[in-house]
């Protein structure tokens, strides 16, 4: 029985860290539920309330919160029947169950078919799920204790597991508790924050914050683009509404808390200002000072930038020890992650504060050092960077694409750079070439982009025309003149190498923020990865991999694929000394 609190769940999450519900629950949720209901909770991870679990069978009885344990001691003294149903002679599993019952035959083909779909077999859990609750279901419950017993064992022994429970339980945990922040300073509660430029991502933060009870002033050089900003929010509320997430009051509470605005006279007293407007140094520039004339003192300043170093943005504050950066990333109100970025000048009360603030707004924190690109935009970069050299490189888009996802990306790397938009990436080179000067070095994929941005005057999603067309009410699909523009090579490489090359180009440049110290922790790597930009979980994050490879191998590996496709495969002197030594990133 489960008491009816408000907010409390059910369900069986281990197949999120690589694992499933040993101990009999492959085998007593199935004889409850039935086959089909039981592997979609425990291979999706769902959660239900008590009274979807008690519809579905699971549970036997919701009671009120106060009185669970009375109505418990009530059942023990007057209901209980020794003998559990599957051990009662006659029992039939819900749903039904064996080789010669059409709807359990039905069950495991979908199921097997549909799994294959989500994971292309990256993740030993849900086969092993499914093959404990096939077998299980046809032996008495004893011998399918087992079953699972020993399917559960080979999970264990898996890498997986230990790579999914490390990145997704323990290091995020311990993100999430703040494991990394400076000792000695108090807790800042922001009660105030200040969001200068109401585009997507100013909209999004007001959003984030108001709905925590922040009171939010929204600005941007008209009233009407910051009007238009929280309107952003007012969608997002109505939305919630509309699925019963919310109620019109609250939705109303939480849009009283932002007030949008044109004149800087409006952030006095607000304790944190994020800075979202163009990436340009010259308007940061401009409203950093503009900002400072009128905010507290003790005020924390933080820019949103992706790309531009915190520490040169930091020249137009008057107090750069009090700058930092916050990066979050696109759309505000679903992404978990924000990387925060400590300027050379950056004090740690500043970044303990600036911790707080994302622990506040529920979202997980990891910390770099300050560097062009920070770790996040430049290994998202390199993503992308590697699905256009395959361009040049004549492998056809389709595999391009299709490899990434059989990879386990969330979305191929051409599609990718059509959601950050090609003239974005197109305008962050530029002004990098313009910083650099001489000490420049294109990219292998460069020339993709000149030609998108320059020539074709295709620049992504947002205008409907880039690597994909979007029809209007339609779906996506790859612009048919790709190949056109970059003829199909007359040997296609084997889908195996398409992944290797997308995740080894990602790890490389994990690998080499490490050894550059823009990060410090191999946990900020891998949690940043993947909650940031969607690195396989199977993994672990890109230096798990890395570990799970066995540096030596990766190090070898890449030297061939060096000689192959180019010196951006060459490994780095720390990995060359962490093969040598026989080091890990994890001890």
């Amino acid at each position: 029985m489960a008491a009816d609190v408000p907010g409390s769940s059910l369900g069986l999450p281990e197949v999120l860290v690589g694992l499933f519900p040993g101990g009999g629950g492959t085998q007593r949720l199935p004889r409850l539920a039935g086959a089909r209901e039981a592997l979609q909770l425990m291979m999706q991870g769902t959660h239900l309330k008590p009274q979807q679990a008690l519809e579905k069978g699971i549970i036997h009885k919701v009671v009120p919160a106060g009185e669970l344990l009375a109505e418990a001691k009530r059942w023990l003294l007057e209901s209980p029947d020794p003998e559990q149903p599957w051990d009662k002679k006659g029992f039939k599993v819900p749903g039904g169950a064996g080789q010669f019952d059409p709807r359990f035959i039905e069950t495991f083909m979908v199921g097997a078919s549909l799994m294959q779909k989500e994971t292309f077999h990256n993740y030993p859990a849900p086969q092993a799920i499914m093959s404990c609750v096939y077998e299980g279901l046809q032996v008495p419950i004893d011998a399918g204790l087992r079953i699972e017993q020993r399917y559960f064992t080979k999970l264990l022994l898996d890498p997986v597991a230990r790579n999914m429970i490390r990145t997704v339980f323990v290091n995020k945990g311990a993100a999430d508790k703040l494991a990394r922040r400076p000792k000695g300073y108090d807790k800042l509660q922001v009660k105030k924050l200040g969001v200068l430029g109401a585009g997507m991502m100013g909209a999004g933060l007001a959003y984030v914050a108001a709905l925590v009870g922040i009171e939010v002033v929204l600005l941007d050089r008209e009233l009407k683009f910051a009007e238009k900003g929280k309107a952003y929010s007012e969608s997002l509320l109505a939305n919630r509404i509309k699925k019963g997430r919310t109620t019109q009051e609250k939705a109303a509470a939480v849009l009283s808390l932002i007030k949008p605005t044109a004149d800087y006279a409006d952030l006095a007293n607000c304790d944190l200002i994020i800075e979202a407007v163009f990436e340009n140094r010259e308007i940061k520039a401009d409203v950093t000072r503009k900002t400072e004339a009128v905010i507290p003192a003790t005020a924390i300043y933080a820019s949103n930038t992706s790309t531009l170093p915190i520490t040169g943005l930091a020249e137009a504050s008057s107090r750069p020890a009090q700058f930092i950066g916050l990066h979050f990333f696109s759309p505000v109100d679903r992404m978990p992650l924000v990387e925060i970025i400590r300027g050379k000048l950056t004090s740690d009360e500043t970044l303990a504060k600036a911790m707080d603030f994302v622990q506040q707004i529920k979202k997980t924190p990891i910390v770099v050092n300050d560097s062009r690109g920070f770790y996040t935009s430049r290994f998202c970069g390199a993503y992308i960077n590697e699905g256009t050299t395959m361009l040049l490189d004549g492998v056809t888009p389709a595999l391009i694409e299709n490899g990434a996802r059989m990879a386990g990306m969330p979305v191929g790397p051409l599609a990718l750079l059509d959601e950050v938009s090609i003239d974005l990436s197109y305008h962050i080179r530029e002004q990098t070439k313009k910083d650099l000067g001489s000490a420049y070095k294109a990219a292998s994929g460069d020339e993709v982009i000149t030609l998108f941005f320059e020539k074709l005057e295709r620049v992504g999603k947002k205008s409907g025309r880039g690597m994909y067309e979007y029809p209007e009410g339609g779906k996506k699909f790859l612009w048919p003149d790709l190949t056109r523009h970059f003829p199909a090579a007359a040997e296609q490489p084997p889908v195996e190498e398409v992944k290797k090359r997308l995740l080894y180009a990602q790890a490389l440049d994990a690998a080499q923020c490490m050894e550059q110290k823009v990060l410090t922790d191999p946990a900020d790597g891998d949690v940043g990865a993947m909650l940031g930009l969607g690195f396989p979980p199977y993994t672990g994050g890109p230096l798990s991999l890395i570990d799970t490879i066995g540096t030596a191998k990766f190090v070898e590996e890449c030297d061939q694929m060096a000689a192959k496709y180019g010196p951006r495969f060459t490994p780095p002197k720390l990995l060359r000394d962490m093969a040598a030594k026989g080091e890990r990133f994890y001890k």
